[in-house]
């Protein structure tokens, strides 16, 4: 399974429900590796994506503790046991992650490989990704050459397990 995010130098994520910044390049790196693929997310981020709603051209599984929650075009579990069920009908190198911070929380462990956009900046945040580079389980297998936009640069990096 795969784990994607864009994390600032403090492996930040998020502000307020919101992404830190919008990276043209980052969003449509996004997308292709996306697109025909499970992303699983929590309720929060499903929220976040333009009138909250699920993204197009990919299975969306949201894990949520709201079983009140009705979603088209998009399956809804309500525990890690049942994603798991669910998931168990997919390739696991077709399902992303892609947050938010609990849902990265609990799933990194059944992750083997991360897709990170790093930047080289520091936003006031208050959601975060696990700090790979601190976690001895984790190395770096691929990284970009320097991207910019604007003033920001950033780095594509593949991190994988083991």
């Amino acid at each position: 399974m795969n784990i994607i995010a864009a994390v600032d130098a403090n492996w930040a994520i998020g502000y307020r429900n919101e992404l830190l910044v919008k990276i043209p390049n980052d969003q449509k790196w996004f997308q292709k590796v996306t697109t025909g693929k499970v992303v699983v997310m929590g309720r929060r981020t499903m929220e976040s994506f333009p009138n909250g709603m699920p993204l197009k051209n990919r299975t969306n599984i949201v894990l949520t503790g709201d079983r009140k929650l009705k979603v088209k075009d998009a399956q809804l579990v309500y525990s890690v046991d049942e994603l798991f069920e669910c998931l168990r009908k997919y390739d696991t190198k077709d399902i992303y992650v892609i947050g938010g911070e609990s849902v990265y929380n609990e799933l990194l462990p059944y992750c083997d490989t991360a897709y990170i956009t790093k930047i080289n900046y520091e936003y006031q945040a208050d959601r975060y990704f696990p700090k790979l580079d601190e976690m001895p389980e984790w190395h770096i297998a691929e990284e970009s050459d320097e991207q910019t936009y604007f003033d920001l640069e950033y780095t594509f990096v593949k991190y994988v397990r083991g």
